[in-house]
Order: C-alpha cells, then structure tokens, then sequence
C-alpha cells in the first residue's frame, strides 16, 4: 500500500537529539513542520519547515548555503555566562534558554550533521516590546546580544525582522533560506506574552520555605 505524503512513515527522518521536538503536517505548505517553543532549537538536513512564535524572544535561523543543512533556536534571555549555568550529567552546561548557548548549539549541530562554518549564513527575528509597561525591555537585549555575537564571530545577518510592539509567527525553510514572518493580532498577542511568562516563572529557582512540610 502507497502512503500518503502526510503519513509518518514518510516524513523526514529526525536527527539525533531532537525526537522530542513537536513535529506535524503542513497542509499548505506540504512539508513536515517541526515547532520549536522557547528554550528549544531544531536542526534538518531535509526539506522541512521550521516554526515559532516570538514574542521578546529572538530566533536565529543558520544554515549552509551550499547543502540547506540549518535550524532555528528560540532563546528568551540575552548572553549566558558562568552564572547561567546548570549541571548536567556531572557537567556545568549553558542552557538553551539563554542566547550564548542558544547559539553556540544551533551552530555546532549543524556542523555536526555536515554544515560548514564559512558557508554559514544568519537571520535573526523576534525582539518586540510586547508589554507596554516592561521595564528592562528584554526584547531589546536580546537584539543587542544577537547583533553582537554576529558581529564577534564574524557572521553576516542577511535578513532580519526585529523590534517593533508585536509578537510574530516566524516558518523557516533551512533548505532554501525563505523565511515566512507573520506579525499577530492583538488576540494572538496575549496568548504568546502569557507562554512568556509561564516560561519565564518556570526558570525561577525554586525556593524551600521555612518550616514546609513534605506529605507522605
């Protein structure tokens, strides 16, 4: 029996590391889509199609020019130094959630999976100022770090959609290097500034209080 394009059996295969991440079917697109939320990235050496909405956050979108194998991050938090540490399997590793490791990963997952670094192009979206009253404007920061580390490891940014008051559907097709930006509603808006925050409360140390209690 001939499968449909849209059956499982015939999607590309995933690439070691990255089984976790949501994948489904583009209907208008007629490509498998893989959707990265924040702290997350995804690397192809197929012709698939990469998602995300970004609200303060940034993603980068890298790929090799020459064999279309790329991905996209979404990190939340500009930089990542010794203190944005965490351990992990005995070792102290940068998290994704922040832009240096952020980077660092997509980059280096894709010269594992056959890239090559000077054929490298970059284009970055995100960082809008989606709450009036923000403060820090992390938005802005983490523009500013991903300028910046373009800049410092000698990376071209060919395209960009940055700043701005809204949030935005970025698809990214690492094949070809199209990027489709999508700039959402007010509704729309809402939702992606509370999936910030609920990401953003969940890196929060957990503190013991004093005196608790544990159940058993």
């Amino acid at each position: 029996m001939t499968h449909a394009p849209s059956h499982k059996s015939n999607w590309p295969k995933v690439l070691p590391g990255f089984e976790n991440i949501q994948r489904m079917w583009d209907v208008s697109q007629k490509l498998c889509s893989a959707r990265i939320s924040p702290g997350e990235f995804y690397v192809s050496r197929h012709n698939e199609l990469i998602t995300t909405v970004l609200g303060s956050c940034v993603s980068a979108c890298v790929r090799d020019t020459r064999t279309g194998v790329g991905g996209m991050n979404h990190f939340m938090l500009p930089g990542g130094g010794a203190e944005q540490q965490v351990p992990m399997g005995g070792a102290e590793i940068l998290t994704t959630r922040y832009g240096l490791a952020a980077m660092e990963s997509l980059i280096n997952e894709i010269l594992k999976a056959g890239g090559s670094r000077d054929r490298m192009e970059l284009k970055l979206f995100g960082g809008g100022k989606v709450l009036a009253m923000e403060v820090n404007n992390v938005g802005e920061r983490n523009i500013i770090f991903a300028k910046n580390f373009a800049l410092a490891e000698g990376f071209k940014i060919m395209s960009e959609d940055l700043g701005g008051e809204y949030p935005r559907k970025v698809n990214y097709f690492p094949r070809t290097g199209k990027v489709m930006v999508r700039r959402l509603r007010s509704l729309q808006c809402q939702a992606v500034i509370d999936q910030e925050k609920k990401y953003e409360a969940s890196l929060a140390p957990k503190k013991e209080a004093a005196g608790s209690i544990d159940l058993f």
